[in-house]
């Protein structure tokens, strides 16, 4: 049944034709033993896992329910539609862009437009504090992990190098590298090659082989886009049909709004919309999964007498240590054509200079990805982010097939000033919109400044001349961290509340600290883990 296209359909049309019936009839139905908000990356794991256990779970999720073959498409422009796109209020010094390249709005979340690129974090991830003498320790650490890293990266055939030369995992992974790989990531590995650092072909949860009915990747390019031909993993096309398959109940463009507690103090229901009409799902426990913007956003817009500040933040960490990773955009030009677009975004990796090294002056690291990218994309960016316009921009897209570019995946250090909070404003739910408040600190930007120019210098070793830096960010992480002290964080390190004893926050919400790989990996072992949790306490 998993990942097979036909049962996909199938599972999606049947859910789809009963929906809104279910909705019209919810009244008459059982409460669910558990309430997921949100079915992304986490969110998906979670109702497979949870499901397959014999709970009775109900999942609400904001966006549409995708189906690839009908709503994906090579084209830039319509699938930003895959983001969360609702306004956010930014604020900072260094002010995020919020929508594609941070947030999923729909059944399966970001994983239906991320690039696929599947690292796990390092053992010192889990111990900054201790190591490095600033920002906090986990309270789980890279063992408590090591199996969950294992069962996802299995159960979605992850492809990826038979030696990787980092961190506590070396390989081999379930199915073989990727190749042939684009020209950007071969430019990339010769640059490093002649530097002395080490590189491979990118790990990915994309697949390189058959795999449950589904293609091996054709090198399409269009993976931010959504996957058509279902090759690159999403928990749209994988957990959530095996979920249905077991009885999982999934209602779509269902925006919850308001978290209800009872007279004791505990979790009893969920308010969400459809259509402009309002419903309420009750459940034993709820798990919020809907990301680091609407979580913090939806806790404390269900203040209450019992929780005047919040629900769950007798910390008053609710909404705090937003991390985000630096994504700054290094380009070179060539003589010879690159042509950035051709084949999947990311082919090639180097973590060299992911742990602390205290020559460099700052503590940390980041991954390099050689990362392609669309047309549209980079003009939007240059014009957005670089403020490039008329000649300058023509002249830069008319040579677009001659530009090679690498990412920084750098790790960014949590600080309470980088927060979520509530405006006054309020969206078309009557919910105050988030206010995203985002500044880089002294190591941070030691951190980018280093990252820019060792990938200038990789791309200057095989002919590259320096053309322009993006400053860009991507991935979000934090505002409801994990921790052992009540006093210091939301939740435990199973990710359930310190306040309300049957409400879980299992996203890269809970994150401690941000680490220097794209996080999706560490978010699904989380929920993994979770769900062992739940199942096993359950049984007691």
């Amino acid at each position: 049944m998993t990942g097979n296209p036909n049962s996909i359909k199938h599972n999606c049309d049947h859910y789809a034709d009963h929906r809104l019936d279910n909705l019209h009839q919810r009244k008459y139905e059982k409460d669910a033993d558990i309430c997921i908000v949100g079915a992304g990356a986490a969110g998906g794991v979670l109702t497979d896992e949870l499901s397959r256990a014999g709970f009775r779970v109900v999942t609400i999720e904001a966006g549409p329910f995708w189906d690839p073959q009908s709503d994906f498409a090579s084209d830039e422009l319509s699938m930003q539609s895959l983001a969360w796109n609702d306004t956010r209020l930014v604020a900072g010094k260094d002010p995020l862009t919020m929508g594609h390249n941070n947030s999923g709005r729909g059944v399966g979340g970001g994983t239906v437009h991320f690039t696929g690129v599947f690292l796990r974090f390092h053992e010192s991830d889990f111990q900054v504090k201790t190591q490095d003498g600033l920002a906090a320790d986990w309270p789980i650490t890279y063992q408590d992990l090591a199996p969950y890293y294992d069962k996802i990266e299995k159960d979605i055939a992850v492809s990826g190098p038979k030696i990787f030369p980092w961190g506590s995992f070396h390989g081999p992974y379930p199915y073989p590298e990727r190749e042939p790989i684009s020209a950007n990531s071969e430019v990339f590995r010769r640059g490093c090659e002649k530097l002395g650092i080490r590189s491979v072909v990118a790990p990915l949860a994309i697949l390189s082989a058959p795999f449950a009915g589904r293609p091996p990747c054709i090198n399409r390019g269009f993976c931010n886009q959504g996957c058509l031909p279902n090759a690159k993993f999403s928990t749209l096309i994988h957990h959530i049909p095996r979920a249905i398959a077991h009885g999982a109940e999934i209602l779509s463009d269902c925006m919850v709004t308001h978290l209800n507690l009872d007279k004791t103090g505990a979790l009893k229901s969920v308010t969400f919309v459809h259509d402009g009409k309002e419903y309420e799902q009750k459940a034993k426990a709820f798990i919020l999964a809907n990301y680091c913007i609407e979580t913090p956003r939806l806790l404390l817009s269900s203040a209450c007498p019992q929780f005047p500040d919040g629900l769950a933040n007798s910390s008053g960490m609710v909404g705090k240590n937003l991390m985000t990773h630096t994504g700054h955009d290094v380009y070179c030009k060539f003589r010879d054509e690159i042509r950035l677009y051709k084949g999947t975004p990311v082919l090639a990796t180097s973590q060299d200079f992911y742990e602390t090294e205290p020559s460099r002056g700052f503590i940390r690291g980041y991954t390099l990805n050689a990362h392609g990218t669309r047309p549209v994309g980079l003009a939007k960016k240059l014009v957005t982010e670089n403020n490039i316009w008329g000649k300058e921009l023509y002249e830069i897209m008319r040579d677009f097939n001659f530009y090679a570019q690498i990412t920084i995946v750098g790790e960014v250090l949590p600080d309470p000033g980088n927060s979520v909070t509530l405006s006054d404003e309020k969206d078309e739910y009557g919910l105050p919109r988030a206010v995203v408040t985002f500044s880089y600190g002294e190591n941070d930007q030691k951190l980018v400044a280093h990252g820019v120019k060792k990938s200038q210098e990789i791309l200057e070793a095989v002919g590259g001349e320096p053309a322009f830096v993006i400053p860009d960010t991507g991935h979000l992480m934090g505002t409801c961290p994990m921790g052992k002290d009540p006093t210091a964080s939301v939740v435990d390190e199973f990710c359930r509340s310190h306040d309300i004893p049957n409400l879980y926050i299992c996203s890269a919400s809970v994150f401690v600290t941000s680490g220097g790989a794209n996080p999706t990996e560490t978010v699904m072992a989380i929920a993994a883990r979770t769900a062992d949790y739940i199942i096993s306490e359950a049984s007691k």
